[in-house]
């Protein structure tokens, strides 16, 4: 899996149809009005982009979906979600919103078989995915970013963390030594190879658990609210390396001003289903005198 660990993982480093009444949201906007996110400028002059279009929307499946799925936890007798669909398609650059206890984490874990459903299908470019070595070649292209970095880190050192992947993709030691370095200067972290992993801070550990990620290389990545422990600068970081390196992701987010930076269409789970978010993100751009030092408006 493109994740530096998951519940399935041993914790040792070695190498080695979709409902009638719902359809499957893709954030396409094909036969729905939606809304796309806006800019508020100076003097709050509105600008509507427009999304790109997909030449392949219906051309091939998506990379990754789940079509009708029901599910409730153990101990439970309200089901989390009912009915829900989803589908992430190569070049969609997705934000996905809903309250607290919506199920958007839940439908994450789904679709990376780290749960599974009561009904309802897990496909990886329309092939549905029933077991768990089903799984490897999804989580192959998929990268999964955890909400809880401490659920994604594990090793003692950092250098030892973002080499994890590619040693278990079978990189020899030296091979996996050297995508962990290039990736961590690439996403400004060189010089924190001996660092110890639980000693760092709340932003730099999902930096960090980011860069175990992107080693992995993988095409595309699911993120369960990146900016979490961010300060200023490292969230603007974030943002500029999403640009650079994800061409497709789909992101779990309340900070709104960031997935209106980083996202180009959006769905919106509630009720236990996922649709076309009828009210999406909009960035807010003003200045502070004061930059990053804390302050309060008056």
């Amino acid at each position: 899996m493109s994740t530096a660990a998951t519940p399935a993982d041993n914790g040792q480093i070695h190498k080695g149809q979709p409902d009638k009444g719902q359809p499957r949201a893709d954030a396409s906007g094909h036969g729905h009005d939606h809304e796309h996110p806006h800019a508020h400028g100076e003097g709050h002059d509105h600008d509507h982009p427009h999304p790109p279009r997909h030449q392949d929307d219906d051309a091939t499946p998506p990379l990754a979906a789940v079509e009708d799925i029901h599910f409730t936890y153990p101990g439970s007798a309200d089901p989390v979600l009912r009915g829900a669909s989803l589908a992430l398609r190569p070049g969609r650059r997705i934000g996905l919103l809903g309250h607290n206890g919506s199920g958007k984490s839940t439908l994450l874990h789904l679709l990376m078989g780290l749960l599974r459903p009561q009904s309802g299908r897990v496909l990886h470019r329309g092939a549905p995915l029933t077991c768990e070595a089903d799984f490897a070649p999804l989580r192959r292209e998929v990268g999964f970013l955890f909400q809880n970095s401490d659920d994604q880190l594990f090793c003692p050192t950092v250098l030892e963390d973002v080499a994890f992947g590619p040693l278990n993709h079978g990189a020899s030691p030296a091979e996996a030594r050297a995508v962990a370095q290039a990736t961590l200067e690439r996403l400004g972290f060189a010089g924190f190879e001996s660092r110890v992993t639980h000693r760092l801070s709340g932003g730099e550990k999902k930096m960090i658990a980011l860069a175990a990620v992107l080693a992995m290389q993988p095409q595309a990545l699911l993120l369960d609210e990146p900016t979490n422990d961010l300060d200023p600068r490292t969230r603007d970081r974030l943002i500029a390396i999403l640009a650079a390196h994800s061409p497709t992701h789909l992101i779990i987010s309340h900070d709104w001003d960031f997935l209106a930076q980083t996202c180009d269409s959006f769905l919106s789970v509630q009720d236990g289903g996922v649709s076309i978010a009828t009210h999406t993100p909009h960035t807010h751009v003003h200045t502070h005198t004061g930059g990053d030092v804390h302050h309060h408006h008056g």
